[in-house]
């Protein structure tokens, strides 16, 4: 009977130190994996900032070019538009202006100032193709 109470001791008190053993290292493991988590936490953290701060710069400069292309592209609609409805006006009223300065035509030149008049008229249309183009061209090159 001594024997199995001795054995019976032995054996909880065995069985109470595996238990505290058994704590101390979850413990221990609980911690170091919260330390683990800190450090690679930190490492993260830091590589990210490096690699923001490289690629920062590139993405402002991709926005800043966008913005400027989509700016360009804008003010060349409008000015565009501008020519298209204000542009033929422009070379209408230039040419009234040049009629008036050659002044009225002797009477048996009417006939043939009207002929030409009619052939300016091919020639007018031509000039506000060219100088719709050579307007759009200049915009260009100014906002350049």
């Amino acid at each position: 009977q001594i024997k199995e109470a001795v054995r019976e001791a032995v054996q909880i008190q065995t069985d109470r130190l595996q238990d505290s053993l058994q704590r101390e290292n979850d413990e221990l493991l609980r911690n170091s994996d919260e330390n683990m988590k800190k450090v690679v936490k930190g490492l993260v953290k830091n590589q990210v900032k490096e690699q923001v701060s490289r690629i920062l710069p590139r993405i402002e400069e991709s926005v800043n070019a966008t913005l400027e292309a989509e700016a360009l592209v804008e003010a060349y609609k409008e000015d565009k538009a501008i020519l298209d409805t204000y542009g033929d006006s422009t070379i209408l009223k230039r040419r009234r202006e040049d009629d008036d300065q050659e002044g009225p035509s002797a009477g048996p030149n009417q006939g043939s100032k009207r002929q030409n008049e009619g052939g300016e008229q091919a020639s007018a249309s031509t000039l506000s193709e060219k100088a719709t183009k050579g307007a759009g061209g200049s915009t260009t090159r100014s906002q350049s």
